[in-house]
């Protein structure tokens, strides 16, 4: 009798691959909210940190328009839904395009961490050695840096004190990404010490690879797949890190860009005074958007994990196994 061969289970599609589709396809219950939930706010983030100039009623630094000055203070009203600051400036276009700056914070200061720290990631991780010893030293030591005082000095070192907008980015993304450059190195460093021994790496060396060729092009793909759950972590940490600076008054002045630590600081004056819509609307933004990178982040990072993966997928055989036996004992009460 012919037999036939079992057919292998067939390769999604290029979309259902994609780190957070694929992790949507994985969760259940709670996680699959808290998931959904992260997505959601990371997406109204992104849009609103993309589209602040359409969505903006004025500019981050308007203080008038055809009519004459904004007023002080001003409560919520028609012409300043969220009210105006001390300085005259109309909160909730401060608050919108806000978000653009923290967005190009996070941009700048991850793709800086990822570049060098997967750099030194592999050629620590390949090579190994004293260079291996020196670095690993190096990175353990930079934990010991606070991150924020860190911050406090790159933007005194880059601005000298005058917080333009370029200034006070950079200062905020150089600080982070010598924090974050050890996450990276230490990640990309123990996959590159597990991939060298792989069979398809010693079959690359005994052709003649060169080492570049081999961690540029065998190694490389295989051991940056863990970053997209490293980045959102971080991405958390660099708002709150720019907030910080702002709150501190080394951030940006809101004559170069609007920016929620700032805000946050002109508003601990108001709060006294019963006025509190110049406060609440940057403070929720941070909190909203740090709330919506941590949950997408860390829901990633449990779907990631191969022992919470097989907990629920003993919980559901679990389930199946109890519905199987209550079908079955009702089946046969019926039969007696």
């Amino acid at each position: 009798m012919a037999t036939t061969a079992p057919a292998e289970p067939a390769r999604g599609s290029f979309w259902s691959r994609l780190p957070v589709v694929s992790h949507l396809r994985m969760s259940v219950g709670l996680q699959r909210g808290m998931l959904i939930a992260g997505v959601v706010l990371t997406a109204v983030f992104l849009f609103v940190a993309i589209c602040a100039p359409l969505l903006a009623p004025y500019g981050f630094a308007q203080t008038f328009d055809a009519a004459g000055p904004f007023p002080t203070q001003a409560p919520p009203s028609p012409q300043h839904p969220w009210g105006t600051t001390v300085g005259g400036y109309d909160v909730l276009s401060r608050t919108l395009w806000g978000a653009r700056t923290s967005a190009a914070v996070i941009v700048v200061a991850v793709v800086l961490s990822i570049f060098a720290g997967i750099a030194l990631g592999l050629v620590s991780g390949y090579l190994g050695g004293w260079l291996d010893r020196v670095l690993v030293v190096v990175a353990d030591a930079i934990y010991a840096f606070p991150s924020l005082l860190l911050a406090i000095v790159m933007s005194i070192v880059i601005s000298q004190g005058q917080s333009s907008l370029w200034g006070g980015i950079f200062a905020a993304a150089i600080s982070i990404t010598v924090v974050f450059i050890p996450q990276y190195f230490r990640v990309i460093r123990a996959e590159t010490i597990r991939l060298k021994s792989e069979p398809f790496v010693e079959s690359a060396m005994v052709v003649g690879a060169s080492s570049w060729r081999i961690m540029g092009r065998h190694i490389f793909r295989n051991a940056t797949r863990t970053l997209p759950l490293i980045f959102t972590l971080n991405a958390s940490e660099a708002v709150l890190t720019l907030a910080g600076l702002g709150f501190l008054g080394f951030g940006i002045e809101p004559t170069a860009a609007a920016e929620w630590g700032y805000d946050l600081n002109r508003a601990l004056s108001d709060a006294t005074s019963g006025i509190w819509w110049t406060g609440i609307y940057p403070g929720m933004a941070i909190v909203l958007t740090v709330m919506g990178l941590t949950l997408l982040g860390e829901s990633m990072n449990d779907l990631a994990d191969p022992r919470l993966r097989g907990r629920r997928k003993a919980g559901r055989s679990k389930a199946g196994r109890h519905g199987t036996t209550a079908a079955g004992a009702a089946g046969k009460e019926t039969a007696a």
